[in-house]
């Protein structure tokens, strides 16, 4: 993929390429597994375009490793997911400093070395995190600690560029445009390849791009999450940037695990929420009850329904589902297949329209950090 390839390495080399050695360096770049006993191979692959950047049609989303969700899993088990979710065709790999924090990104960093020409690396700054203590001080986007989150962040990724870098959240005391010129900055220093803005509204967007062009928004779209539908994603449309949904299946909801509330490990976040009450829980289930009927169909499962219907909205949606089960990975990525009719998705938006969900999608202190909600 071009939007994969080293910007420091290309502008030194440009001249043995143009002379069309290219096909060496390509062979040369073939990779083997953990053990260098096989070609780690990559089947089946989709792809999408987020502005000029191309990634597999579903991305993997590796925050539930280490954060958030329980049980978390360790290095080994990470890498080993990673590594199978590449093998099926997923090439986009998402991850973000404050995961962990930090552990989630060296999971990725490691597991995607051996194949790291072959995939697309997104990952996040925006938080103050003490990188002894781990302590998170609220959020931070000045310049200066931008550059220095990149350097460690490189590291931890085992790599000399990242290929998507977002703003995780909205800092409303640095202007969004001196932000930009920031990873304008860092495109043109080879450290970063593209950039985005996470949880962000319309005109955060514009003003964003007009410095230099954004190549997604991520924001929490799913199912029963649809903040962006009328707004947001309209205007991705409008300036040709890529829309990434994160929390794709509802935070796993839509996967149809949760019934009652107790089905949570210890310490997971998600109790916490108030649409993962046991009441709302109850309540919310006729949404999968609705993705289930679509499923029937096709043999699918509400979650592979609910991810296909993302696909379906618009060609530059990419979905990053993640997981810490190679079952799980599986599923998730059968929805690549599945092709909805215009009267299956008529069917879904119409019963979401006719039902009320209950609870409110997060807590009053995450939604005073999006500006989603005020755009």
């Amino acid at each position: 993929m071009k939007d994969n390839i080293n910007r420091r390495d290309f502008i030194a080399k440009s001249t043995l390429i143009a002379a069309g050695l290219a096909v060496s360096n390509s062979a040369l770049a073939s990779v083997f597994n953990e053990n260098n006993k096989k070609v780690m191979s990559n089947k089946n692959k989709q792809t999408r375009k987020l502005g000029l950047l191309e990634v597999s049609a579903l991305g993997f989303g590796a925050m539930g490793f280490c954060w958030f969700y329980q049980p978390q899993v360790n290095k080994e088990a990470a890498i080993k997911v990673l590594r199978e979710a590449y093998e099926q065709g997923i090439t986009f790999f998402d991850t973000a400093e404050i995961y962990g924090p930090f552990i989630s990104e060296e999971f990725v960093g490691e597991a995607l070395a051996p194949i790291r020409d072959k995939v697309v690396i997104a990952t996040k700054f925006g938080f103050d995190i003490n990188p002894e203590s781990k302590q998170i001080n609220g959020l931070s986007s000045k310049p200066e600690h931008i550059r220095k989150v990149v350097e460690a962040q490189l590291k931890r990724l085992k790599t000399d560029r990242i290929d998507l870098l977002y703003q995780h959240r909205l800092d409303k005391t640095i202007p969004i445009e001196e932000v930009a010129g920031t990873m304008k900055d860092l495109i043109q220093e080879g450290k970063i390849l593209h950039y985005g803005l996470s949880e962000v509204g319309p005109n955060t967007i514009r003003k964003a791009h007009a410095v230099h062009p954004v190549t997604a928004i991520q924001n929490e779209f799913s199912f029963w999450t649809r903040n962006s539908e009328s707004k947001v994603i309209p205007i991705c449309e409008e300036l040709g940037i890529g829309f990434v949904p994160w929390s794709p299946l509802g935070m796993g909801f839509f996967t149809g695990r949760f019934k009652t509330g107790k089905e949570f490990a210890p310490n997971d976040y998600r109790p916490n929420l108030p649409r993962f009450t046991p009441e709302a829980i109850r309540h919310n289930y006729a949404l999968v009850d609705l993705l289930a009927s679509v499923g029937k169909l096709y043999d699918a499962t509400p979650g592979q329904v609910n991810l296909a219907w993302q696909l379906a909205k618009k060609p530059f949606i990419v979905p990053i589902p993640g997981t810490t089960l190679s079952s799980h990975l599986k599923e998730n990525i059968g929805a690549i297949n599945l092709k909805l009719s215009i009267e299956d998705i008529k069917k879904l938006d119409d019963g979401y329209a006719t039902f009320k969900v209950m609870g409110e999608d997060t807590t009053p202190q995450l939604k005073a950090q999006s500006d989603v909600f005020n755009n």
